[in-house]
């Protein structure tokens, strides 16, 4: 198994930190009359602070001073309501904009997976599903705090620092002056550490994102790991990428960590200089002891929302990398997308044409050169050649799953790139080599074609490919229970509930690519059955290795190079003994 695949770092274009969070906060303006109650909360709270050493500065200076005991116990009863009421609030404060964190997290991831499931298959072609999951769940989970704490920490200690700021410097500038004469040390030291922390922060998204991709790959693939005896090389890699996480964390903490020290720091030496100031230079003493008190109570209240505003900006560095990766997917376009004024198709009789049709899936690997053909209403095209000859292409095409570079294709006359892509798909029906089977009852799996189909229809398709009488065998019948991809069910088994639920799909066509692969000789004979009865009336494409299961095809297309080089029924390219009588020759000759 490689391992190159996921331990190489997603490339992200470089988006400035300042549009990030504007975009980032743009999902609260949803909920504007909630964070107006908790701005007004937040307006309690913080006059509250505020007041509190300008209580205690009067009660020392005045009450104390005076001895004036009766009025000291109102104002202790006065002070000790307020804050129980700063402590009601606070706790109400947090509830809400949990609350709203939670939805906005909720939106986003929603959002996202809404735009992954339309990105093209180019998109998941070029990442590890790994990697996905990461940006939807770890990604999105790392937003949590910035978004609660922008409203409870951002705003309220902003609002808090310059209150304190005013009041300091109306009750007594000198010492307010030199209360806040550190300032510049902070400004130093959270310039020189943001500038550098933000990088850090981005490498250790994309690490965790290539070591969550990794061991998504492992698990997946944990029976060929344990069939080739792979443990100790898959755990060599793991320990590879598990030390690059590890690396890419401490590198960052460890620069993210310097930000309290730098507050402490500045917060001492203005301690220190508001004391200076007050005794040494002012020669205040115990007459002035409640002023130095609540000075001594407001540099606290400021230094506090500093240490607060340095943990959020630390949070918001740490986590501003997943939001960078997550509007990094939602900007990536689809590169198939119904064009302005497309129609809707119409019902089909079923004719495709291809004209002059040439694909590459990159600009270096050329796999359809000029490919022109016309495939009659309820006419059955078998294709055939080798591995990547261009078979898969073709059906891919006619889903509209990639785009033509040159050339066009048409149903019943329809350029498919004129018609909506929902329209189009809807009436096909696809079943490919991967049989994927999802978590839930087998009925739901089969309906799956169709979302509006009735249990009757269900039955029906079962029946029709022979899937009825292995399905009323399992424990509860059509309500049993499937794990994860059908695990407890046979190969076999799981193809033919996929074919079930193509075939309950109704397609006006149809397309197989090795759609009995899988399947043992025997179910293969029953499955044939009801692929005929299926395949009247409906334009099919069918792609199969085994030229068993093709020879009864209307017309056989032989695909090598990109091209069609032979064309007709089995028996005519039999007599021209040329590709597939050499195919058909080699499959059959030791029978």
């Amino acid at each position: 198994m490689s391992v190159n695949a996921v331990k190489d770092d997603e490339q992200m274009s470089n988006v400035s930190k300042k549009n990030t969070i504007l975009r980032l906060f743009k999902y609260m303006l949803a909920y504007k009359l909630q964070i107006v109650l908790v701005l007004f909360i937040m307006l309690i709270t913080v006059t509250i602070s505020v007041v509190n050493p300008l209580l205690i500065d009067r009660a020392v200076d005045v009450h104390i001073a005076n001895k004036d005991m009766k009025r000291l116990l109102l104002l202790g009863v006065f002070t000790a309501g307020i804050n129980v009421l700063f402590f009601l609030m606070v706790k109400l404060r947090m509830y809400l904009m949990a609350r709203i964190s939670n939805k906005v997290l909720l939106t986003i991831r929603q959002e996202l997976y809404t735009h992954i499931q339309k990105l093209s298959f180019s998109f998941f072609d070029s990442r590890p599903t790994g990697k996905i999951l990461a940006r939807i769940i770890g990604d999105v989970n790392s937003l949590k705090d910035v978004l609660s704490n922008s409203v409870t920490t951002l705003i309220p200690d902003f609002i808090t620092i310059c209150a304190v700021v005013v009041i300091m410097l109306v009750n007594n500038w000198r010492l307010a002056l030199a209360s806040l004469s550190s300032l510049p040390i902070l400004a130093f030291g959270l310039w020189f550490i943001q500038t550098r922390s933000h990088l850090r922060w981005r490498l250790f998204r994309k690490k965790s994102s290539n070591l969550n991709a990794f061991i998504h790959e492992d698990l997946s693939g944990m029976r060929i790991i344990q069939s080739y005896t792979a443990e100790d090389e898959t755990e060599e890699s793991f320990d590879r990428l598990l030390k690059e996480h590890r690396d890419s964390f401490v590198h960052a903490v460890v620069l993210n960590d310097a930000f309290f020290p730098v507050v402490d720091i500045s917060w001492g030496l203005g301690t220190l200089a508001m004391y200076f100031t007050a005794i040494k230079l002012l020669g205040m003493g115990a007459d002035n002891i409640g002023t130095m008190i609540s000075f001594g109570m407001y540099i606290g209240m400021f230094w506090h929302p500093i240490m607060n505003l340095s943990n959020f900006y630390n949070q918001l560095t740490t986590n501003l990398s997943g939001a960078e990766r997550i509007f990094d997917i939602l900007d990536t376009q689809p590169d198939i997308i119904d064009d302005d004024g497309v129609t809707v198709l119409p019902e089909i009789n079923g004719e495709v044409r291809f004209d002059h049709v040439s694909f590459a899936y990159d600009s270096d690997t050329h796999v359809l050169h000029d490919v022109s053909f016309t495939v009659k209403p309820g006419e059955a095209i078998a294709l055939v050649g080798p591995t990547g000859a261009g078979k898969t292409t073709i059906i891919n095409l006619i889903s509209r799953f990639y785009d033509v570079q040159q050339g066009n294709i048409y149903i019943d006359g329809y350029n498919i790139k004129d018609v909506s892509i929902e329209s189009l798909r809807s009436q096909l029906g696809i079943m490919t080599q991967e049989n994927f089977l999802f978590s839930g009852t087998v009925k739901d799996n089969i309906r799956y074609g169709r979302l509006d189909a009735t249990d009757e229809e269900i039955i029906a398709a079962a029946r029709a490919v022979n899937a009825h009488d292995f399905i009323m065998k399992l424990e509860k019948g059509y309500d049993t229970e499937l794990k994860e991809r059908g695990a407890g069910l046979s190969i076999g088994q799981r193809q033919l509930l996929a074919f079930a639920r193509t075939m309950v799909s109704n397609p006006k066509i149809l397309i197989l690519d090795e759609a009995t692969s899988s399947i043992d000789t025997h179910t293969e004979i029953l499955v044939q059955q009801g692929i005929e009865a299926l395949l009247k009336g409906r334009t099919s494409f069918i792609i199969a290795h085994r030229l068993s299961t093709i020879r009864k095809a209307d017309r056989i297309f032989v695909i090598d190079d990109g091209e069609i080089k032979e064309e007709g029924s089995s028996e005519e390219l039999l007599e021209r003994k040329g590709i597939y009588y050499n195919l058909y020759m080699s499959q059959f000759k030791n029978i």
